[in-house]
């Protein structure tokens, strides 16, 4: 199991982020650090797609991508750019409490119903729509999936520093992950 730390100062932030643009992020977010102008982004962040966060961050700091559950497997092209275009060398990954990525399975019903009623499908394509994609998009606990996508993409980016992280959306406080 992952250990949340939490991060009231910036000693608090894991020596392996000191004096990286993940140690800003944090500082911006949790400690409120005054903003600084930026004129490219210094950081990739990849956050879930839920309403319920919002970074404090300054504009141009970062590149952001929102998906489900902050799965970037289907977004690989995206951060690709960003790390050969924008430049970018840190990636932070930003899980959270209570995703809707969290036992799809328990959400199925809803699934099928909204489909139906809101967007105009019939009961069998929602249903098959739900039990092709359902798998792919399930991230079971959201903090280890977070740090086992960490883990993925520093395999494929071995250049790259990446940090899994998570919000609380009860307390709207980030949080690193101790892998």
């Amino acid at each position: 199991m992952n250990q949340l730390i939490e991060i009231n100062s910036s000693e608090d932030i894991l020596s392996k982020y000191q004096n990286t643009p993940i140690a800003l992020l944090l500082e911006y977010h949790n400690l409120k650090r005054p903003f600084t102008d930026y004129t490219k982004a210094e950081l990739l962040v990849g956050m879930c797609m839920d309403h319920r966060k919002h970074l404090h961050i300054p504009e141009n700091f970062s590149y952001i991508i929102r998906t489900g559950g902050a799965n970037l497997r289907y977004s690989e092209f995206k951060v690709s750019y960003a790390i050969s275009v924008g430049g970018i060398k840190h990636i932070a990954l930003i899980g959270h409490n209570n995703c809707g990525m969290v036992n799809l399975v328990s959400k199925k019903g809803q699934f099928i119903d909204g489909l139906v009623n809101n967007g105009g499908w019939s009961k069998e394509r929602a249903e098959e729509h739900f039990n092709n994609f359902a798998p792919m998009f399930e991230v079971g606990n959201a903090a280890e999936f977070v740090a086992m996508e960490a883990k993925r993409l520093r395999k494929k980016y071995p250049n790259i520093v990446v940090a899994p992280l998570f919000y609380n959306v009860d307390n709207n406080k980030m949080y690193m992950i101790e892998e």
